[in-house]
């Protein structure tokens, strides 16, 4: 069978004794990077003698035969760099490779940095997704997130330490500079810190250059949908009265602290459907 097991995101002693028995049992290991899976083993006072493969992003689709032939055959334990391998990590084509061949698929539940930065974040946990790691360039990182104005659910990303700033100023553009957030770095690690407050207030935190791994966490529109329908008829009133949309938009949004992009987009919605 195929089994995934979820490595720690920073503290060892968050390494399960199942995974600690499975990286010691194992006869076979695809590991992100092998030099990892070592250095993990060291790191445990635990021995690997198992064959190990690498299955990372640029190899993933060419081993997919050979992986699913070894979990066929035998159990194959793939283990990511850090947490829940197929969660922003190589996985994912393996997994369905094997359940479409009828090769079992099991995990071995763990640490997981998704799931950490939204418990301590303070925001809504009832309904959430997941992002993955933002986009690199300006323009496809406001794009996603124009697509996800009216997205209700708290929503979830990963970011770089040196994109972090910028990062956090389009959000603040695009969502509100009023938006609930919060940033996690360096989660269970000696220097774990979450910041939380608006996205303007995580701006000026950003500033100051912190360091490490982070996840962003920023609230889902929620009520702020329902709210921001009634802006939409004092913004048609002004449109009536000669502004043009973009000018009647901004003045509305600045008045009320909502999102120029998200008022923006229901006013123009709301103009169409009037024909």
């Amino acid at each position: 069978m195929l089994i995934l097991a979820a490595t720690p995101i920073g503290n060892l002693a968050d390494a399960s004794p199942r995974l600690v028995e499975h990286l010691t049992g194992s006869h076979f290991i695809a590991a992100e990077d092998t030099r990892t899976l070592f250095k993990l083993a060291q790191a445990l006072g635990i021995k690997i003698n198992a064959r190990t493969f690498s299955l990372h992003d640029h190899n993933e689709r060419e081993r997919l035969e050979q992986l699913v032939e070894v979990a066929r055959e035998h159990d194959l334990l793939v283990v990511s760099d850090a947490g829940m391998p197929t969660v922003s990590d190589p996985g994912f084509n393996l997994v369905r490779a094997c359940a479409e061949a009828g090769v079992a698929v099991t995990i071995v539940p763990g640490p997981s940095a998704v799931l950490s930065a939204l418990a301590v974040s303070g925001l809504p946990t009832d309904r959430f997704t997941f992002e993955g790691f933002m986009p690199r360039k300006d323009g496809e990182r406001r794009t996603l997130f124009e697509e996800l104005l009216r997205e209700q659910r708290t929503m979830i990303f990963f970011e770089s330490p040196h994109r972090l700033l910028e990062s956090l100023q389009t959000a603040a553009e695009v969502f509100g500079a009023d938006r609930k957030a919060s940033v996690s770095r360096e989660l269970t690690k000696k220097f774990e810190h979450t910041e939380r407050g608006t996205l303007a207030e995580l701006i000026d935190w950003a500033k100051g250059d912190p360091k490490g791994e982070f996840v962003v966490v920023i609230a889902g529109a929620g009520e702020l949908i329902r709210d921001i329908h009634a802006l939409v008829e004092d913004v048609l009133a002004l449109v009536a009265g000669g502004e043009r949309l973009k000018e009647a938009v901004n003045q509305i949004a600045e008045l009320s602290k909502v999102s120029k992009s998200e008022l923006y987009q229901l006013a123009l919605d709301a103009r169409k459907a009037l024909g």
